[in-house]
Formats: structure tokens, C-alpha cells, sequence
């Protein structure tokens, strides 16, 4: 066990895992079925949100569900199942983001149960480990894999839930399911499928190649009990004439027993969904169109990417993710430094990259900066760490762009936001996750005044003395039209033109509507028991 995780910390966990049961008699109702993959990124989840669409339209009650998740971009959810003696006004909990677009494509609100378990990746060996929305502790991968099956009734009893609400359940599987090193303490792949008797069909994906082997491999690392739950297999992602790799297909049916399911050929429209892992961060980073150039630093535990998703749909932005190895480019009008689930330790990769200078000398030269939570906590002073929450226990000094302090605490704030900016008059939409409370004279020029109700305000953010600096706790915060346009104006960008809300439900519609025309609905609803 390293030094940033202490044998208290795994203690604390054990001690905290309960969950408040479903009520007694609780019938399932639900079909269920399960898309497994043969490893991470091979679309799962967006086939699961095109799934869940295309059976809604059709009249079902669908509901999304993945045991276990493991991802720094979350949600925030309404949490209607406190445990005993909580405060019974309205609180909230955190599911995985791609569960939470899930729902959206079932019409429904996101639920904890969705994704009973969460894991936020703090370190290379260790993550934050979030049950039904609500944290219990940080916690060494090797030390987690030995404890997890603790959590299988509080995965069983979340799915159960959602079985009773619901005419059909899509459960996600986690990488691959194939991983038999893992299986002796699996919950969210062959095990569940096994204890919870769910079919199964495996999604290959054929844009990196090697589906043959990833399939047939796959039928000759598991057992026979597990392969029997396997209902076929689905080609993902491919691209070209489908006849030449039909055979491909003959030999995996005739090596595995397992029938093939269908294809689903390259969508160019997916990439406006977005991505449930950082993954994408590591291929091509220029989007967006031509004009007000932002850079966005690549930070080791970047959290909530997502928030940058608006900005890089802009034509009039051109929006780059800058690789380690690479300066910010001398070209940028504005840099966003964004979330991140290790504050200090992103501190310390700006630094080792040489970004903090880079963005020292933006500054000097009349560049603007923009911090989202983290990121805003990086542009004060210094962020503490007293309690070792992010990492080992200390100190980092900051950019020192804004004259405020964090420390970081044991309480995470989870809240969403709808309300309307007073300064700018514009609506403004997210959501706050943090675990950091942030003084010091800078909040005396607060970035936002949000309207509280009842003629009340309350100020949220920073921005520095000589207004080229900005920063605020509020995740999404570019996801509403008018403050995006207005922000984009401010900054010497063209006023934007682009609806986002509307243009990701069109591509969830664009989603389902590419699953009807590829896949057989009815066959796939067959097979769902």
C-alpha cells in the first residue's frame, strides 16, 4: 500500500459499505439484457444510449444500468434513497456521465441506481470509490479487488429497483468480460451475468482491428457456464463493404457456437455525444472550426472533459487539447485549465510540463485564462491538502492569478445549477462536484451572480484585478446558448449560432435511428429475459 492510501482509508471503506434495501416484495418486472465487450472503448456505451432510445420510441419503459464504473466524468443525480437518520431534504448523489445520457435516451431522470458504483481514478494505482451516489473513501486498486464483492447486494439490489420500474433493462458491461484474472472478484461483468441470469451479447469492435481473435479468444477464456450465457455477438464501428469480412464472421460462429448478431457500421454523428473516458483525449486534439483559438492543458486526472464539449461544437472556436511534451501554443487567445480529480498532483504536472510558464507569459502578453473547479483552485495561491483526501497530505503553491486559497476537505458538495447570471442576464445550467472550499479577497469580484430565489444572489467565482482571469466551481457552465455566446463575445469571439442541446438530442436520435436500420430490434428484445 503506498503512502497516499493508509490501511484507514480501506478500513473506513468496509465499515461504510451499506445501502438501504428495496422494500420488501418488490416484483421484477423487466427484461434485461447485457453488452459485454471485448475490451475498453469498443462503443459500449454508446450502443447502450442508441439501444435505449430505440426501445423507447417504440413504446417500452427502458432503463440503463452498469454495475460498476470507472471514470472522472460524472453527473450529478437527485439521491432519493438516504440512508437512515440522513437529512431528509433534497440531497444528491453522482453516477458515471455516460449512465446519465443513458437515461436521457430513455426519457427518464438519472437515478443512483444506474451505476451503483462509481470509481474516480486518483492515482495510477488507487481511485476515489463511490457507492450509490455518495462517497466512501480512496482506496489501492489491489486492495479494492479484494473487498468489492462486499458491494454485489447493493449492485443486485440497484438492478433489482430498476427491474421493477421498468418493461426492459440494459445492463452495461465494464473493459471486458473475458478478463479471467478478474473474475474470482467480478461484479459487473460474467459474475453478475451469472448470479443475476442475464443474457449476454458481445460487442467487438472492428475500427483497431482484431476482432477474430478479440471474439474467439474471448469464447476460449471462459468457462463453459459463462459461455453458455452468451446470446451472439455484434460487430461495431466498421467501416467499407461488409461482404469481404462475412466471412470473418463464418469462422467466429463455427470457432465460438455463437450466432451473429448484426453489424453496426461507422457513424461519423457519434462524436457529438460525449465520451465516457479519457481515451479520446489521447487521439487527434484540434476540433472545433476557426477563430478564437482556446488550449486546454492535458492534466494526468483531467475530470468532467465534457464541460469542454460545448466550445469545441463552436465554428467560430478552435478548440485544442495540448499533449505532454507540447507548449501551449503562442497563438492562444484563451487557455482553460479543467477539472481534475487530483488538484495538487495536476499542480505539479503544469510544472513539470512547463505549462505555468507558458501560461505566466499568456497572461503578461494580454491572454485570458479560464479555470473550471479544479482548474479554479489551480489559479489561486496555494491548495492544501491537510487530511491526504486527493493524495499525500501537504501543500502545492498555485498560479497565483487570483488572490484566493483552497483547502480540501472531507465533505463533497454535490448541487445542480439552473439559474439565470444578473450580470449578463443569461440562463446558466450545470452542476457543482467538488470537494475544496476556496476564500481570500478575490471573491470580492465574483465571475457570476447567480439569482437564488427569492430576490436573494449569491456570488460564484473569481475573476483577477485586471479582469484577463476567471474561474468558478459550476461543471457545464459552457453547456447554456446565450452565456456561451456571450462569453465567446466577450472574449473577441464571433457570438455563437449553435443550439447544443438540441444538437446532442438530435444525434441521440441519430443514434437510435442507426441501430433500427442496422441491427434487428426484435431479435436482440427476444433474447432479453
Amino acid at each position: 500500500m503506498t503512502s497516499d492510501y493508509q490501511a484507514a482509508d480501506v478500513d473506513h471503506i468496509i465499515e461504510n459499505i451499506t445501502f438501504t434495501p428495496a422494500p420488501a416484495g418488490l416484483l421484477r418486472r423487466a427484461r434485461t439484457l447485457m453488452i459485454q465487450g471485448t475490451a475498453s472503448d469498443v462503443g459500449k456505451s454508446m450502443v447502450v444510449a442508441g439501444l435505449c432510445r430505440a426501445f423507447t420510441r417504440r413504446g417500452l419503459a427502458v432503463r440503463p444500468y452498469k454495475a460498476q464504473n470507472m471514470s472522472n466524468n460524472a453527473a450529478v443525480v437527485v439521491d432519493i434513497d438516504l440512508p437512515p437518520g440522513a437529512d431528509r431534504t433534497v440531497a444528491y448523489g453522482e453516477i458515471g456521465r455516460a449512465q446519465a445520457l443513458q437515461a436521457r435516451a430513455c426519457n427518464v431522470p438519472p437515478s443512483i441506481h444506474m451505476n451503483p458504483i462509481l470509481l474516480k481514478p486518483q492515482a495510477d494505482i488507487g481511485s476515489q470509490v463511490i457507492l450509490r451516489g455518495r462517497v466512501l473513501g480512496k482506496c489501492p486498486a489491489r486492495i479494492y479487488h479484494r473487498f468489492r464483492h462486499r458491494l454485489m447486494p447493493a449492485v443486485l439490489d440497484s438492478l433489482r429497483r430498476l427491474q421493477a420500474e421498468a418493461d426492459l433493462v440494459i445492463v452495461e458491461g465494464a473493459g471486458s468480460g473475458a478478463e479471467v484474472y478478474l473474475r474470482s472478484s467480478d461484479i459487473s461483468n460474467m459474475h453478475l451475468a451469472q448470479v443475476a441470469n442475464l443474457p449476454v451479447v458481445i460487442l467487438s469492435d472492428t475500427d483497431r482491428g482484431g476482432t477474430m481473435a478479440a471474439l474467439i479468444g474471448s469464447h476460449v477464456l471462459l468457462d463453459k457456464a459463462d459461455r453458455n450465457l452468451v446470446a451472439g455477438y455484434i460487430v461495431n464501428k466498421f467501416r467499407g463493404d461488409f461482404s469481404l469480412f462475412e466471412p470473418a464472421c463464418r469462422t467466429i460462429t463455427e470457432h465460438t457456437g455463437w450466432p451473429f448478431l448484426g453489424v453496426l457500421r461507422w457513424l461519423p454523428g457519434a462524436d457529438r455525444l460525449p465520451a465516457e473516458d479519457s481515451l479520446q483525449l489521447e487521439r487527434p486534439a484540434d476540433f472545433g472550426g476557426a477563430g478564437l483559438t482556446i488550449a486546454v492543458p492535458r492534466l494526468s486526472r483531467t475530470a468532467n472533459f465534457d464541460d469542454l464539449d460545448p466550445l469545441a461544437a463552436e465554428p467560430g472556436v478552435a478548440l485544442r487539447w495540448i499533449q505532454p511534451g507540447n507548449p501551449i501554443p503562442r497563438d492562444t487567445d484563451v487557455v482553460i485549465l479543467p477539472g481534475s480529480k487530483a488538484t495538487r498532483a495536476d499542480l505539479a504536472v503544469l510544472r513539470k510540463e512547463g505549462w505555468d510558464i507558458d501560461i505566466l507569459a499568456h497572461v503578461r502578453q494580454g491572454g485570458r485564462v479560464v479555470g473550471l473547479c479544479a482548474g479554479f483552485q489551480m489559479l489561486g495561491h496555494v491548495v492544501r491538502d491537510p487530511l491526504g483526501i486527493e493524495g499525500s497530505a501537504g501543500e502545492t503553491p498555485g498560479l497565483g492569478l487570483i488572490d484566493i486559497e483552497t483547502e480540501i476537505g472531507t465533505e463533497k458538495r454535490l448541487a445542480p445549477i439552473d439559474t439565470r447570471d444578473i450580470k449578463t442576464g443569461c440562463r446558466v445550467a450545470g452542476y457543482e462536484m467538488h470537494m475544496g472550499m476556496t476564500a481570500g479577497p478575490g471573491l470580492e469580484r465574483p465571475w457570476l451572480m447567480l439569482d437564488a430565489g427569492d430576490g436573494h444572489t449569491r456570488p460564484e467565482g473569481a475573476v483577477s484585478a485586471n479582469g484577463r482571469v476567471m474561474g468558478a466551481y459550476i461543471h457545464g457552465l459552457f453547456g447554456a446558448d446565450a452565456f456561451r455566446s456571450r462569453w465567446l463575445t466577450d472574449q473577441g469571439g464571433r457570438a455563437s449560432t449553435l443550439a447544443f442541446e438540441a444538437r446532442t438530442e438530435a444525434a441521440i436520435e441519430a443514434l437510435a435511428d442507426h441501430c433500427e436500420r442496422n441491427l434487428d430490434l426484435d431479435a436482440l428484445l427476444a433474447l432479453a429475459r
